[in-house]
């Protein structure tokens, strides 16, 4: 019986008769041959049908399909070095499935807009197949190298009640006759399991309710953020640049064919997976500016512009260490040699992609905490359970947070962050 396999597993079935079912993106002849460009989900290639090695049926069947038609092939795998994939197929049967007209999506530019509003059908195509398979495999990435760490996948509710960074920030719903809001940040809640658990990570959807038309800002985004009990905040340092590294690595290992589907060249990547990221401090990195002749100051945060213009300086990922206690979150440790500055770091990612992740040692004591609270305009009430964690048990503890679609958008070098969106929810639309 001829076995029914995978495009991406024909590198095993070399010379050997099998079975595919495929949908077609791209059609051509040549008199006797016809040329059809083949997707199944897991890659694309190319299958041959020779005239004179089929039935006259299955030739003209052929001829007539359309793009986006599905069916069944039988045919005999060969090599093929002139391929991204490396291998095509030579058909001698062909089962049509469904074969329908005016796929709105053609084989030509269309703009951002359109395949936007097309979103549905668009993801179909190689662009966002490749960029979707990249973003699975940094999800297995993460998943891997925390449980390997010790750490436990922790939820964090959807729903909640208080804010971790600006309350202009956040999505107001009514929620049974109280006030709620979709989270901006699963940190919280995981410095509750931090403190259960030792090390946790929290991993899910995050919406902003800010108003960009950047590249990087999204509504709505996904975000992986751990927490570690018992660590200051060098040593989660150090996780983050094993994490980043161990993450890149995992996708130049398995997705050399997706990367080369984006014409991303692989050897930019091969330093961060090196790791030996350099530890800016804030203050040299506003020197950098001012140097540069940018209208910059002390205290003032980095706008992409700024962000850009630092990471193109480095071949890899990098930290900017103790930012100003001014243009921070409320929850953050000041460092104790300069109690204008908090404990914490950014890592920007290099060839002008800015900001990735960020993260911070947290402030572990009850009575500081609570005066941050006061000096940031908060609700104390709001806050009470998160201050009960430092009335109970407090340790020093660090964490910090990745945006997903922003590690993307670097590893796959895209030019807007929208592509690495992964469902068609037109409330995700900012301006490239």
């Amino acid at each position: 019986m001829t076995k029914l396999i995978s495009i991406a597993d024909c590198s095993k079935h070399v010379d050997e008769e099998v079975q595919m079912h495929v949908w077609l993106t791209d059609k051509r002849s040549s008199g006797k041959i016809v040329f059809l460009q083949l997707r199944d989900g897991t890659a694309f290639f190319q299958g041959v049908i020779r005239k004179n090695d089929v039935s006259d049926e299955v030739f003209e069947a052929a001829k007539s399909l359309h793009q986006e038609a599905s069916f069944y092939i039988t045919g005999t795998v060969h090599q093929d070095e002139r391929s991204h994939f490396g291998y095509e197929i030579q058909i001698s049967d062909l089962k049509v499935i469904t074969n329908s007209e005016g796929y709105p999506i053609g084989n030509k530019e269309h703009g951002i807009d359109f395949l936007l509003d097309h979103r549905h059908l668009w993801l179909r195509s190689r662009r966002p197949f490749a960029i979707m398979r990249i973003r699975n495999m940094i999800f297995k990435a993460t998943v891997d190298f925390f449980e390997n760490e010790g750490f436990v996948k922790f939820d964090a509710p959807i729903f909640m009640h208080s804010a971790p960074e600006g309350t202009t920030e956040l999505f107001h719903t009514e929620y049974f006759g109280g006030d709620a809001y979709l989270s901006q940040s699963g940190q919280l809640y995981g410095e509750v399991g931090a403190e259960a658990f030792g090390k946790i990570f929290t991993f899910g959807p995050t919406f902003r309710a800010e108003a960009s038309k950047t590249r990087r800002h999204l509504t709505e985004f996904w975000m992986m953020e751990p927490e570690m009990a018992w660590m200051h905040q060098d040593e989660s340092l150090d996780i983050q640049e094993r994490f980043l590294s161990y993450v890149v690595k995992q996708v130049l290992d398995n997705c050399q064919y997706e990367l080369s589907l984006l014409g991303r060249d692989p050897k930019k990547l091969e330093p961060a997976a090196e790791g030996n990221y350099t530890r800016l401090s804030y203050d040299d990195a506003v020197k950098m500016l001012q140097e540069d002749g940018r209208d910059f100051k002390w205290g003032d945060d980095f706008g992409a512009p700024d962000e850009a213009f630092i990471s193109e300086k480095f071949d890899r990922p990098f930290f900017i260490v103790n930012y100003p206690t001014s243009i921070k979150p409320f929850y953050m440790k000041k460092n104790p040699e300069n109690p204008k500055e908090y404990l914490c770091a950014d890592v920007l990612a290099p060839e002008g992609y800015g900001e990735i992740m960020g993260g911070s040692e947290r402030e572990s004591d009850y009575d500081t905490l609570r005066e941050q609270i006061k000096e940031a305009g908060l609700n104390e009430d709001n806050y009470s359970w998160y201050l009960d964690l430092r009335k109970y048990g407090s340790v020093p503890h660090s964490g910090f947070g990745m945006g997903f679609e922003r590690v993307i958008a670097w590893i796959c070098k895209l030019d807007h962050v929208r592509e690495a969106i992964p469902f068609p929810r037109m409330i995700n639309r900012v301006e490239p």
